[in-house]
């Protein structure tokens, strides 16, 4: 009886590795389509991981494979959704409010010229409906403020407030000022301390306070000359900057809008934290209403929320939720489905980035494959 159960184990850990193998063939597939440096992809089924791998290299100059678990990636724009949740700890604790004026929040005047009676909420900042641009640049706060920036009127739209969307960096780097302002701790020190060391997870705005050996190298793809270009720049300490360090003024240093570092892993076990409505295990990081109102779509335009947007298209009849980052040559994408507790994340560190119904192509078909194998 023994030797049948322990036969049976036997078997089942066989199958089970070879289904993972194969999955991982169909990945590294998609990956050769589009040439892409690596692939990094975790998959979530019924609030556990169930799948976690790579594909590819970390970095082509040293030829090292790409580690799921080890290699760490600016996730780009999924960074704005640990903005929004901090933000949204402290409208949990009824220290803000969503519909507060943003210019009494950041501390100088944030009101569209063409509409100067309409109020700028932090509601409207967070979901890219506040008609700010990215016109003057993202990188220093001064280009919005009217004190500073001769040209200030030049980042708001030709529409009023909260009347449409439109995607804008700026929004979430006045954002993490907003945060820095308000509980007087430095924006990457607060998100570990309220999100990352709560759920157990390596990560962090700051590059100096990482590994800097776990770094994936992003590659830029070079469509001219057909080769990839890396990008060093990527994770620019900027040790200097960091030392003069002024809060609620430097504050894009660390890119709220862009800068968080963490592995595929890991961003997985943050999405499971969203798709449980703001909890994970044991750990609450965020009440349910205020985790749903993050997945609440506010503007049709885009299906976008606060940090987090809703989209039927990137798997076809499937209601998901999630968000989607683009730098350096690097695509993210982190989405999953709140009902049915299941969610992908895929990420590359370079490809030949063509694109379906808005998606990078290679993330959508490797999130699809994924999702015909191992969930639906």
């Amino acid at each position: 009886m023994k030797k049948t159960i322990a036969s049976c184990m036997i078997m089942i850990i066989c199958n089970v590795s070879l289904f993972a193998q194969d999955v991982k063939t169909e990945v590294k597939k998609i990956s050769d389509q589009y040439k892409a440096v690596g692939v990094a992809y975790v998959v979530v089924k019924n609030g556990k991981i169930i799948e976690q791998n790579a594909v590819g290299q970390s970095s082509i100059e040293n030829n090292t494979p790409l580690d799921v678990n080890q290699n760490i990636f600016r996730i780009a724009s999924i960074s704005k959704s640990f903005t929004a949740t901090a933000l949204m700890q402290l409208v949990e604790k009824k220290k803000i409010s969503l519909d507060d004026d943003f210019g009494d929040l950041i501390g100088f005047p944030v009101r569209n010229p063409k509409f100067p009676n309409t109020k700028i909420t932090l509601r409207m900042v967070l979901s890219h409906t506040s008609s700010i641009n990215d016109a003057n640049g993202y990188f220093e706060l001064d280009v919005i403020n009217p004190s500073k920036n001769p040209d200030w009127q030049k980042s708001y739209n030709a529409y009023e407030p909260g009347a449409d969307y439109q995607y804008c960096n700026l929004n979430f780097n006045i954002a993490g000022a907003v945060l820095e302002k308000l509980t007087n701790i430095r924006f990457d020190t607060y998100i570990r301390q309220q999100i990352l060391n709560p759920l157990s997870l390596y990560g962090g705005y700051c590059i100096d306070s990482l590994d800097n050996t776990r770094f994936a190298s992003l590659y830029s793809y070079d469509n001219k000359n057909d080769k990839f270009v890396l990008q060093p720049l990527a994770y620019n300490p900027r040790s200097e900057e960091i030392r003069n360090y002024k809060l609620a003024e430097s504050t894009p240093i660390f890119s709220p809008t862009g800068g968080m570092k963490i592995s595929a892993v890991d961003l997985a076990k943050y999405m499971i934290m969203h798709m449980n409505y703001g909890k994970s295990g044991k750990v609450k990081i965020l009440g349910k209403k205020f985790s749903k109102q993050m997945q609440t779509k506010i503007s049709d335009k885009e299906g976008y929320g606060l940090a987090l947007l809703e989209t039927t298209k990137l798997i076809p009849g499937q209601h998901l939720v999630g968000h989607t980052g683009s730098a350096y040559g690097l695509y993210s994408s982190m989405f999953f489905n709140p009902k049915e507790k299941y969610g992908i994340v895929v990420i590359t560190n370079g490809c030949v980035p063509t694109y379906k119904d808005g998606h990078v192509a290679l993330t959508s078909d490797v999130i699809n494959m994924l999702y015909e194998k191992l969930i639906k």
